[in-house]
C-alpha cells in the first residue's frame, strides 16, 4: 500500500483512517512531480467529498422513511427500498408532500414535481389546449404541456384530459384546470425520467375503490352522523380508522375547517358538519383528500 507521497506510473491510492475503496488514477507517464502531486489532491479531495455526500443522502434517505412511517404506518421492506430509491434519485421530501402512499404505491405530487423541476434548472413549461378534444358545454377539456429543461432543449411533451367521469365530484367545475395540471405532470415526469404515477393523474374510480371496500366490511351508519346518540367524537374516531387517515392532520384540518384557534373552540354543530363532511369526503375520493391532510404536514410538524 503505497503512502501519501507515492508517485508511480499507475497509483492506487488508499487513504489511511478512511474507508473509501482503492482508486486507480491513469497519471501521463512524463508528467512531473508538481502535475502528480495535483492529481494526487484534486481525486483524494474529489473522493471525500463524494463520501460525504452520499453520507448524507443516506441519513436523508432515513429520515425520510422514518417520517413516513409516523404518518402512515410501518412500512413493508419493499415500500421503504423504494421511497429511499425516490428520496436519494430525485431528492423527492414526505415532509414537503412530494410523495403519497396509496393503497401500498408511491405517488408523486405536482407541488414534488414542480420542486423537482426547479432544482434542475427548468427553463420553461409551455401549455396550451387539444382543441379538437375540448367540449366546453360538456366540461371535458385536453392540454398539451412541453417542459424544457435548458435553452436548447426542444422539449419534452405530455398531454392530459380531464371531464366529469374522471374527477371527483368535489371538484366539478374545475376540470379545465385539473386537465392543465394532469397534462404539466406528464411532461415534467418524461422530462426527469420519473417512472412513477403523480396523484393527480389517478381518476375518481382509482381513488374510491379501495375505501368503497373497506366500506362495505363495516355495519351501516346513520346519516346524521351522530349514530343517534351524543358522541360525535366515536363517529370520527371510527371514519380515521375506516379509511386510515392520520389524526393529527385530521385535527389540523377539523382546526381550520370550523374557522378557529383550537378545536375545543368550535361548537357542537360545527364539529358535525365536520364530521359529515370528511365522512363524505374520504367515502367518494380518499385520494384527494389525503392530498388535502398531507397540506397540513408542516403544522404537524410545528406542533410536535
Amino acid at each position: 500500500m503505497p503512502d501519501r507521497g507515492a508517485i508511480c506510473k499507475s497509483e492506487d491510492f488508499v487513504f489511511p483512517g478512511r474507508p473509501c475503496p482503492t482508486i486507480s488514477l491513469d497519471i501521463p507517464e512524463r508528467s512531473s512531480k508538481l502535475t502528480r502531486a495535483l492529481w494526487y489532491i484534486r481525486h483524494r479531495n474529489g473522493l471525500f467529498i463524494w463520501g460525504a455526500v452520499m453520507r448524507k443522502q443516506f441519513r436523508s434517505s432515513n429520515s425520510q422513511v422514518r417520517f413516513a412511517a409516523t404518518t402512515w404506518g410501518p412500512l413493508p421492506t419493499k415500500i421503504a427500498s423504494t421511497l429511499r430509491e425516490l428520496v436519494e434519485t430525485y431528492s423527492l421530501s414526505v415532509r414537503l408532500g412530494d410523495v403519497l402512499l396509496l393503497a401500498g404505491r408511491w405517488y408523486v405530487t405536482h407541488s414534488g414535481l414542480l420542486r423537482l423541476s426547479k432544482r434542475k434548472g427548468c427553463t420553461g413549461i409551455h401549455v396550451s389546449p387539444v382543441r379538437i378534444f375540448c367540449d366546453a358545454a360538456a366540461t371535458r377539456w385536453a392540454f398539451k404541456a412541453t417542459v424544457h429543461k435548458s435553452p436548447s432543449c426542444r422539449g419534452f411533451v405530455g398531454y392530459g384530459d380531464a371531464d366529469p367521469s374522471n374527477v371527483s365530484p368535489l371538484v366539478h367545475g374545475a376540470e379545465m384546470r385539473i386537465a392543465e395540471t394532469r397534462a404539466v405532470n406528464r411532461a415534467l415526469r418524461k422530462a426527469y425520467g420519473i417512472g412513477i404515477c403523480s396523484v393527480e393523474e389517478l381518476g375518481f374510480s382509482a381513488g374510491s375503490s379501495r375505501s368503497d371496500q373497506e366500506s362495505k366490511k363495516l355495519p351501516p351508519q346513520p346519516a346524521n352522523g351522530n349514530y343517534g346518540g351524543p358522541k360525535v367524537r366515536d363517529r370520527l374516531c371510527q371514519i380515521i380508522r375506516q379509511h386510515q387517515l392520520d389524526p393529527t392532520l385530521v385535527k389540523a384540518y377539523a382546526t381550520d375547517f370550523c374557522g378557529t384557534k383550537a378545536l375545543r373552540d368550535a361548537t357542537r354543530e360545527q364539529v358535525e358538519n365536520f364530521v359529515q363532511h370528511l365522512a363524505d369526503w374520504a367515502q367518494k375520493d380518499r385520494n384527494a383528500l389525503l392530498c388535502q391532510l398531507n397540506s397540513y404536514l408542516g403544522s404537524k410538524e410545528g406542533a410536535a
